[in-house]
C-alpha cells in the first residue's frame, strides 16, 4: 500500500475513536441530567438525521474539492459539536453538530480510496479501514468508559496543571475535553493526506439541482442487479448495529447486571468480533464471490437469539464476539462491491452519499423503533427475538432476491444464445 493510505487510515481512525468515546460521554451526560431512559437511543437519532436529510448535498460536497479539505473541514464541524457539549449544550442537540461534520466526512473517507487506489486493492483497502474504525469503535467505547469510570475520572480530575485553571470540574467536562484532543489529533492527519489529482467538479449552486441528481443516482443504484443486493445488505447491516449498540447495553445490565462503564465495555466486544470477521474477509473473498456471503446474516440473525438464555459473563462475550464476526465477514465484501459498482455507475462520492442515505435511514428506523419498545416498557428479551428474527427474515429475503435476478440473468443469456444460433 501507498503510505498516504497509512495517513488517511490514520485520520480515520482518531475520528471515529472519537466518535465513539463521545457517545459514551454523552450517554454519562445524559444520566448526570438524570433524563429518561428512552433518550439514550435518541443520540444515534439526533447523530445520523444530518446523513439523511444532507445526503443529496453531501456527496457534491466530496466531489467538488481536494478530500483532504473536506475531511479537514468536516473534523472542525465535529470540534465545534464537542465544545457545545463542553460548554452544557444539550447533549442531544451537541451530538447532532457532530453528526452534521460525520455526514460531511463520510463520502470524502470512502472516495479518497477510489480515487487513490486501483480497483483491485479496493477489498483489501475496505477490509483495513473496516476493521480499523471498528478498533477505533473498541477503542474508543472502551476510552468513554473508562473516563466516566469513578476511580479514573477522580484521578484525572485531581490532576492540575502549574499556572493554568483549566474550568474542568465535572467527569463529563474532562471526558468530552479528552474527547476534543482526539478531534484535533484526527484534523493534524487531515492537513497530511495526498491530493489524488483528481478532478474536482464545481458545486453547482442549485439545491433543486442537487436534489434531482442524487434522487437519480438513487435510483440508479437501486436498479442495478448487483449494486440493489449490496445496498440492500449493507443498509440492514447498519440500522441492525446502530440498534445492537443499545440492545447491548440494556442486556448486559438486565442479564448480566452489569453498569454503563462495564456494559460499553462488551459493545466493545461486539466490535472485536467484527474486527476479526473484517480481517477475515479482506483475506478470502473476492470481488467476484462477494454475494456467497449473504447466508451468512441469516445465521447472524438466529445466533442473536441465544442471547436470551445467556446470563453469565463467560458465555456472554464468545458469543458477542462470534455475532460480530459473522456481520464483519459479510458486510465488508457487500461494501467493496457497492462501491465498486458506484463508482462505474456515478463516482465516488455520490455513490457513497446514496449509501449513507439509505444506511442511516435504516439507523433511524430501526433505532426509534428501539426508542418506542424501551418507552412502552417492553422486556429487553422480546426485544433480542424481534431483533434476531427480523434480521434473519430480511436478509433470507435479500437472499431470494439475488437468485430471482440471476435466473433472469441466465434466461436472458439462453435467449441471447439461441438468437446467436
Amino acid at each position: 500500500m501507498p503510505f498516504g493510505f497509512y495517513i488517511i487510515m490514520a485520520a480515520q481512525f482518531f475520528s471515529a475513536l472519537a466518535d465513539n468515546a463521545l457517545l459514551i460521554a454523552a450517554i454519562a451526560a445524559l444520566r448526570e441530567m438524570q433524563a429518561p431512559s428512552e433518550y439514550e437511543p435518541l443520540l444515534k437519532t439526533f447523530f445520523t438525521v444530518s446523513y439523511v436529510l444532507l445526503a443529496a448535498f453531501v456527496g457534491a460536497f466530496a466531489d467538488s474539492m481536494p478530500k483532504w479539505r473536506v475531511m479537514f473541514i468536516s473534523n472542525a464541524i465535529k470540534i465545534v459539536g464537542c465544545g457545545m457539549m463542553f460548554f452544557m449544550v444539550h447533549p442531544l442537540l451537541a451530538y447532532a453538530v457532530v453528526g452534521l461534520g460525520a455526514a460531511a466526512y463520510s463520502p470524502a473517507k470512502y472516495g479518497i480510496l477510489t480515487e487513490y487506489l486501483p480497483h483491485r486493492l479496493l477489498v483489501v483497502a475496505n477490509g483495513w479501514i473496516e476493521g480499523l474504525t471498528v478498533g477505533a469503535i473498541i477503542l474508543g467505547v472502551v476510552i468513554g468508559g473508562m473516563l466516566i469510570k469513578p476511580d479514573i475520572a477522580q484521578s484525572l480530575l485531581s490532576y492540575d496543571f502549574p499556572l493554568i485553571d483549566t474550568g474542568i470540574d465535572t467527569t463529563g467536562e474532562m471526558a468530552v475535553a479528552i474527547v476534543g484532543v482526539l478531534y484535533v489529533i484526527a484534523a493534524l492527519f487531515n492537513l497530511y493526506i495526498p491530493d489524488t489529482g483528481v478532478d474536482h467538479k464545481a458545486l453547482k449552486k442549485n439545491p433543486f439541482y442537487l436534489a434531482h441528481e442524487f434522487h437519480h443516482c438513487l435510483f440508479l443504484l437501486w436498479r442495478d442487479k448487483l449494486g440493489q443486493i449490496s445496498l440492500a445488505v449493507t443498509t440492514l447491516f447498519w440500522g441492525a448495529g446502530a440498534t445492537l449498540q443499545f440492545i447491548v447495553i440494556k442486556w448486559s445490565e438486565v442479564a448480566l447486571g452489569l453498569d454503563l462503564s462495564k456494559s460499553s465495555m462488551l459493545q466493545g466486544v461486539v466490535a472485536v468480533g467484527v474486527a476479526i470477521g473484517a480481517i477475515a474477509a479482506a483475506k478470502f473473498i473476492t470481488l467476484r464471490k462477494s454475494v456467497r456471503v449473504i447466508p451468512l446474516g441469516i445465521a447472524m440473525g438466529i445466533i442473536v437469539l441465544v442471547m436470551n438464555f445467556v446470563h453469565h459473563i463467560w458465555l456472554a462475550v464468545p458469543l458477542l464476539i462470534l455475532i460480530g464476526a459473522l456481520s464483519g465477514f459479510f458486510v465488508v465484501p457487500m461494501n467493496a462491491l457497492l462501491q465498486h459498482r458506484g463508482h462505474i455507475l456515478m463516482g465516488a462520492g455520490h455513490s457513497i452519499a446514496v449509501q449513507n442515505f439509505n444506511e442511516n435511514l435504516s439507523i433511524l428506523v430501526m433505532t426509534g423503533i428501539y426508542y418506542v419498545m424501551i418507552k412502552n416498557d417492553v422486556s429487553i428479551y422480546v426485544v433480542v427475538t424481534l431483533f434476531g428474527l427480523c434480521v434473519s427474515g430480511l436478509m433470507y429475503m435479500i437472499r431470494q432476491r439475488h437468485l430471482a435476478n440471476q435466473r433472469e440473468q441466465d434466461d436472458v443469456r439462453h435467449l441471447d444464445d439461441s438468437a446467436h444460433h
